[in-house]
């Protein structure tokens, strides 16, 4: 066959995509002399030659005239992390129509085929390295969607699968057609494509949310963000954090490779209200060090984090995809952070924690990642004993406090009431973000807590304390208040620390006792020493009574009473 009845026979292929006004002629894959793109080739006539032949197609269908160049690709699940669902075969390579697409999309050319190649430069070439791309050629069916547990059992039309069951490009893509930009099978405004075959957790709920309960569409926002800049993110979902091909972040097609950069791109005040502009806080020089880690977290990692291990990113403490605007009264865990892993009171993991305090006791409980900050008289690291309500005293994390009479509590604070670990580590400052972002004190703490030796009380240095207790029942003597004299005495006159005698989380039934160490004494022994016949304790001796064996600012206490 002659060129001539070639192109003849092309041209009467191409009549019915011609007639369509949104057919292949008015595209990008109109490379002949009738389109109006960059590099078109001016010899060419028929705009179906450049991927079709009427005979000796290869594959026969699509009568595919280019070659299977035979190139080593590497595959997206060769690079993921462990949580990927897919088959990690080394040897899985594309296949079916997505083998005829990357001929061109790669950016090479077959050998024997048209001379036509990718603009230089241009977004459309995906190069050999696929890993950065959503993965193709792996077959999806009720076996893959159970094990990943956040998959529709099969996708929703448009999305197609091919013979083999198979995710191909012409899933998402349709060559032929560019009515919805990048040739896709329909719109993926406000995500709905990605949630064709995605169905994630929680996602209908959360704050991040295309959906009515997240964001409508028509300007009705519930949350706090700014109107303008929201609109266009919520437009784009998934899109803001995930990019199909050449994703700066493999694992996950995460846009941006650093992982805070993925949220910061928002939560810097230019899409969320201010009360979430995180990305100041972590300037501070007390902070979760969330530029410290570089791709560590993973969504099916331990709950349980090790010093091994040690690592805090966003997603740590906060599922992108669960996360909402709903409240909580202590000790539960509020919308922030939703669907977030922990471990329970008793080491177990949590695939979801109920209460905030799980979530802290993923670092700060059975490991190594934090120690403490003050030379105790009885050393414990671990959180999780510290709080655990058989202990001899505590603060009221978990269950109510054991001490009935407390004086002084800021209202509406009772003995009956339970507090956040948030409520003491807190970014500092009015109006900053909820949560132990970045502060300016030690510890990540809210307020100021003065732990150094001879420090003149005042309603800053213990601000922290003075938060939930009033200041008057320390800075004030009253005759009639044997605790108030006390503390007045310690704190104002002696200029010791509350931190001196008080162990602010509490002290573990493994290794305290009720006599000596209720109310939370734990001594603090950069500041007290045993007296001279070696003592070092204090003993209990009933309600708002007891004594002291310890040497203190040079004072030998011989079971002085109180």
């Amino acid at each position: 066959m002659n060129d001539l009845i070639k192109i003849q026979l092309l041209i009467l292929i191409c009549i019915p995509l011609v007639a369509n006004s949104q057919s292949v002629a008015s595209t990008k894959h109109n490379l002949s002399v009738s389109g109006a793109i960059e590099n078109q080739n001016y010899s060419v006539q028929s705009m179906c030659e450049f991927c079709h032949t009427p005979h000796s197609a290869n594959p026969a269908s699509p009568a595919w005239i280019r070659n299977n160049p035979g190139t080593r690709y590497i595959m997206y699940d060769e690079m993921i992390s462990s949580t990927s669902n897919i088959e990690a075969d080394p040897s899985r390579q594309p296949d079916g129509s997505s083998i005829l697409c990357l001929s061109c999309h790669d950016g090479t050319i077959a050998p024997g085929n048209t001379n036509s190649t990718m603009p230089p430069g241009s977004s459309s070439i995906l190069g050999t390295d696929l890993s950065d791309d959503h993965p193709i050629s792996f077959v999806y069916d009720a076996t893959l969607a159970a094990s990943d547990g956040q998959l529709k059992y099969t996708p929703l039309f448009p999305v197609t699968l091919d013979a083999n069951s198979k995710v191909q490009c012409a899933s998402c893509h349709d060559p032929h057609n560019d009515t919805y930009a990048n040739f896709m099978v329909a719109s993926n405004e406000f995500s709905d494509l990605c949630f064709k075959c995605h169905d994630r957790t929680n996602w209908s709920l959360s704050s991040h949310s295309t959906s009515t309960a997240g964001w409508n569409g028509s300007g009705t926002n519930p949350w706090s963000h700014n109107e303008t800049s929201f609109s266009n993110v919520a437009q784009n979902g998934c899109g803001n954090c995930h990019v199909m091909h050449t994703a700066g972040g493999k694992p996950r097609l995460m846009k941006a490779a650093l992982e805070e950069k993925n949220c910061l791109d928002c939560h810097n005040g230019s899409v969320a209200s201010t009360e979430k502009n995180i990305e100041t806080q972590f300037t501070k020089p007390y902070r979760h060090n969330i530029f410290g880690y570089d791709q560590i977290h993973e969504p099916n990692e331990p709950a349980l984090i090790t010093l091994s291990k040690k690592h805090v990113e966003c997603a740590d403490c906060h599922d992108p995809h669960a996360v909402n605007n709903s409240p909580a009264n202590a000790p539960y865990a509020n919308g922030f952070l939703a669907g977030v892993m922990g471990i329970d009171p008793n080491g177990n993991r949590i695939d979801a924690i109920q209460h905030e305090y799980e979530l802290c006791f993923r670092c700060h409980s059975d490991n190594p990642v934090t120690g403490p900050t003050t030379s105790r008289q009885i050393e414990q690291a671990n959180t999780r004993l510290e709080f655990a309500p058989t202990n001899a005293s505590f603060h009221p994390v978990e269950i109510e406090g054991r001490n009935t009479n407390v004086p002084g509590l800021v209202f509406p604070l009772t003995e009956s009431s339970i507090i956040f670990c948030s409520d003491c580590h807190a970014s500092n400052g009015t109006g900053a973000p909820a949560g132990p972002h970045g502060s300016i004190y030690p510890q990540i703490l809210k307020y100021q807590y003065e732990k150094t030796d001879n420090t003149p009380e005042s309603a800053f240095a213990y601000e922290l304390c003075y938060s939930c207790h009033t200041r008057n029942q320390y800075n004030t003597e009253t005759g009639d208040n044997v605790q108030q004299q006390i503390h007045y005495m310690h704190v104002v006159e002696e200029q010791t620390p509350c931190n001196a005698c008080h162990d602010p989380h509490g002290i573990s039934n493994t290794q305290g006792n009720p006599v000596s160490n209720s109310h939370l004494i734990n001594f603090d022994r950069s500041i007290v020493q045993p007296r001279s016949g070696g003592a070092l304790y204090f003993q209990d001796d009933g309600y708002r009574s007891g004594r002291c064996n310890l040497m203190c600012h040079g004072s030998d206490h011989d079971s002085r009473n109180y």
